[in-house]
């Protein structure tokens, strides 16, 4: 664990770099703003794409080597920016086929990241493990973006890349020594049928089914959220488009996920699987509404904290439950899957709140996700969920 832990923190810190420098760079060289959104946007296509089909393939293939060579390969993409930007090569389209191309390399990543931890903590250790991992994620992210800063403001864009690249390759170094045994050879089948084993799994399991019914309420009201935060500070928190203290709202939402992160293996200790995942969402949709009614600063931050804290517990909960339930066999569908639906509800949650506040107003956007929410919380899934008794939930 301690190998696989430094790899991803070492990995998380370069991906910071270039999360700025890319965009900055896109930037720079065409001062286009749409192009430079545009890039960001399309950074999240791959999962949708191609979620499925790798996290069956990362069920057949050797984790270690999928996690060894997706690293490898991003190390490449992204060492081409600084190598292009010195010979006078780079093009926007090389930027493109580098966002793109590394998202679908970690789409790859993924999947066979999901089976990894189980096998390297064992089952019984996957909420720990995944709490540490979420802290030092949320950390990273926190403090990552803004030495990123510093760094391409001191060095330029292009040649701060080269330190992802090297990050990528000291990750993928350690890696390659992850004690993970090959899987098991099992009768190889078409494709299709064997992703569509992964979705019929989570369709059938009395818990992982409904847990996942739950996440596309919660990643719809955290696109919600995210999408209209700038807008809220402004019109609502009295804030300028370029204050500072705008920054404070997005550190509000990584304290509360650290929150969430620490919290998460006591709570699974103490709590069933059903409680922790119904009283969490249903403390979303409660303070979504307290935070579409906050006036004040302070009293938002501190909002915005425990809401955050209660989306990432539905989350994090998910996920434990899912990669302590699911075969090993099939932990790369089951995981994508349920991934791809959480990163398409986001999306979705930032498009459809944000055309509703251009009709109406964000608190309007804001009080219809909040009962969007609290609505789904009556529907069959949560309802089949709530009847399970504490014993039935864990078995």
């Amino acid at each position: 664990m301690r190998r696989y832990l430094a790899a991803r923190i070492t990995s998380w810190a370069g991906s910071s770099i270039t999360l700025v420098a890319l965009p900055v760079l896109l930037y720079q060289r065409t001062g286009d703003a749409a192009l430079t959104g545009l890039l960001t946007a399309m950074e999240a296509v791959p999962y949708l794409l191609l979620g499925l089909p790798a996290g069956a393939l990362a069920d057949r293939w050797d984790r270690r080597r999928v996690l060894t060579l997706t690293s490898l390969l991003s190390a490449l993409l992204v060492a081409s920016v600084p190598l292009a930007a010195a010979l006078g090569l780079l093009t926007t389209p090389h930027l493109f086929v580098v966002a793109a191309a590394t998202s679908s390399s970690f789409v790859f990543f993924d999947a066979a990241a999901f089976g990894a931890l189980p096998a390297l903590v064992g089952r019984e250790g996957v909420a720990r493990a995944t709490g540490v991992l979420m802290t030092w994620s949320t950390l990273v992210s926190l403090v990552g973006p803004a030495l990123a800063g510093v760094l391409v403001a001191a060095t330029g864009a292009a040649p701060a890349m080269g330190i992802d690249a090297l990050s990528y390759v000291a990750a993928a170094l350690l890696l390659a020594r992850l004690p993970l045994a090959k899987p098991e050879p099992r009768p190889r089948r078409d494709l299709r049928a064997e992703i569509l084993d992964g979705v019929r799994y989570i369709r059938a399991h009395p818990v992982v089914g409904p847990l996942t019914f739950l996440g596309v309420g919660n990643s719809l009201a955290e696109g919600a959220v995210m999408g209209l935060l700038v807008v809220v500070a402004v019109e609502r928190l009295g804030l300028g488009s370029a204050d500072p203290a705008i920054g404070l709202l997005f550190a509000a939402t990584a304290v509360g996920a650290m929150a969430a992160g620490l919290a998460v293996p006591r709570l699974r200790l103490r709590f069933s699987t059903p409680a922790i995942s119904l009283t969490s969402l249903t403390a979303v949709g409660i303070l979504l509404v307290v935070w579409a009614l906050t006036e004040h600063l302070v009293a938002g931050l501190v909002v915005l904290a425990v809401w955050q804290a209660a989306n990432s517990l539905v989350s994090l909960n998910g996920i434990i439950e899912r990669q302590e339930r699911t075969p090993d066999h099939l932990q790369g569908r089951v995981n994508t899957t349920a991934r791809m639906i959480a990163w398409g509800g986001q999306p979705a949650g930032a498009a459809l709140a944000g055309l509703l506040a251009e009709l109406t107003s964000p608190r309007t956007a804001l009080l219809a996700t909040a009962a969007a929410v609290l609505l789904s919380l009556l529907l069959p899934p949560a309802r089949a969920l709530a009847r399970l008794t504490p014993s039935a939930s864990r078995d």
